[in-house]
């Protein structure tokens, strides 16, 4: 197998069990490793340290194992039987009231560089690597090997998530099976999914947990659900028996998704707009509602450290403009998905926004990502979505 050769006193990450080797730790290449190779990580003095994935750029390789292997196909059925085992036991496999799941989470779950959801018995896979994108076939074996009679199809939705040069070539598709797009359960509530058309892989399962939340919180509250998308937390908020809820969404394709959602979830008892708006000028409307509680969730401001500093203004300005708006004793859930914003900085983002809106603003939550989307201790950078639950004076 071909080597990645790290430089002497550059091996205590790996050694730690990190799954990424970065360009500048490297030593040397053997053998002429391509962009999806499988490559064996060696350090300076030939101890063998990792197999994975390699792609030129910052990230190097993308580490998959710590044992010596060959990334054959029984080494795919363990890794996504071991990932299955794991949510078996948080609780979401033959779940009547939630249909729907992360099954694999990149580095969470020992496999950099690839995203697999379920949506009842379809599994929607997204490559984020090459190497990921090339073992896809065998992605798919493991998959109706471990889930058997639970799966009966399987999408590969992986051309916008792949380096653009690679992608060009990629057409997504259905690697087994065939389904029509169709609707899952959450907690009991229905959710249209177009894993075909729709924003990753069809819904943003993160925020499960967090709408759960926030239905505790909802009734008889006038609501405003900002960057809606298909709507997940409005359904809450109005099955929850909020008085009121106005999603707002650039979308006019989420917004329609919203609606189906909220046809899909009759009856409730509060009333329901939906705005194909910018919300941030939606924010500057004279005519606001009296809104005492708001979702601000806006999608990542920031890819890479170089527009950081922008995201974070970003995110000022716009909870600025929640912290104004919001009516006294409101609740504002506030977050970011940005993974190069990290937890303390978005908490300083959020109390500079509180002080440029002269609110008085106290912490109820500190939110993040569901059991299903794990972050190992030995790579921090896995916990991207960030939350905070505020009840503001």
């Amino acid at each position: 197998m071909k080597r990645i050769v790290l430089k002497k006193g550059k091996t205590a990450a790996v050694e730690r069990f990190h799954p990424w080797v970065f360009s500048g730790a490297v030593s040397r290449r053997e053998g002429d490793p391509v962009d999806g190779d499988a490559v064996e990580v060696y350090s300076h003095d030939d101890r063998y340290l990792a197999t994975g994935h390699f792609q030129d750029g910052s990230i190097l390789v993308r580490i998959c194992s710590f044992e010596k292997t060959n990334l054959k196909q029984n080494f795919w059925n363990r890794k996504i039987k071991a990932a299955w085992h794991y949510r078996q036991h948080i609780g979401l496999l033959a779940n009547v009231q939630t249909t729907c799941y992360r099954l694999i989470h990149g580095e969470g779950d020992g496999l950099p560089g690839l995203v697999i959801d379920v949506y009842g018995k379809t599994a929607v896979v997204q490559c984020h690597s090459i190497g990921m994108h090339l073992v896809r076939d065998k992605l798919a074996i493991a998959l109706q090997n471990v889930l058997g009679d639970a799966l009966t199809a399987i999408y590969d939705k992986s051309s916008a998530s792949l380096p653009k040069s690679y992608a060009a070539e990629v057409t997504d598709g259905y690697l087994f099976g065939e389904a029509e797009p169709g609707e899952v359960l959450e907690y009991g509530h229905a959710f249209a999914v177009d894993w075909e058309q729709g924003q990753k892989t069809g819904f943003f399962l993160d925020q499960r947990e967090n709408r759960q939340l926030l239905a505790h919180y909802a009734p008889g509250k006038r609501v405003l659900n900002a960057f809606c998308y298909s709507g997940g937390f409005s359904i809450y908020a109005l099955k929850a028996g909020a008085q009121s809820v106005d999603s707002v969404d650039i979308s006019q394709k989420a917004i329609d998704w919203t609606s189906k959602n909220a046809a899909l979830n009759t009856p409730f008892s509060g009333t329901h707009r939906v705005f194909a708006e910018d919300v941030m000028q939606y924010f500057k409307r004279e005519d606001l509602p009296d809104y005492d509680l708001m979702i601000v969730d806006p999608p990542a401001f920031a890819k890479s450290v170089a527009k950081r500093h922008n995201a974070v203004q970003a995110y000022k300005r716009l909870n600025t403009y929640a912290l104004r708006r919001i009516q006294r004793n409101g609740i504002l859930f506030t977050f970011s998905c940005s993974q190069v914003v990290g937890e303390q900085l978005f908490y300083n983002t959020i109390i500079a926004a509180a002080i440029e809106a002269k609110r008085r603003v106290r912490l109820m939550h500190r939110l993040t990502q569901p059991a299903d989307h794990p972050v190992g201790l030995f790579h921090p950078e896995g916990a991207y979505l960030k939350g905070l639950v505020l009840w503001v004076e």
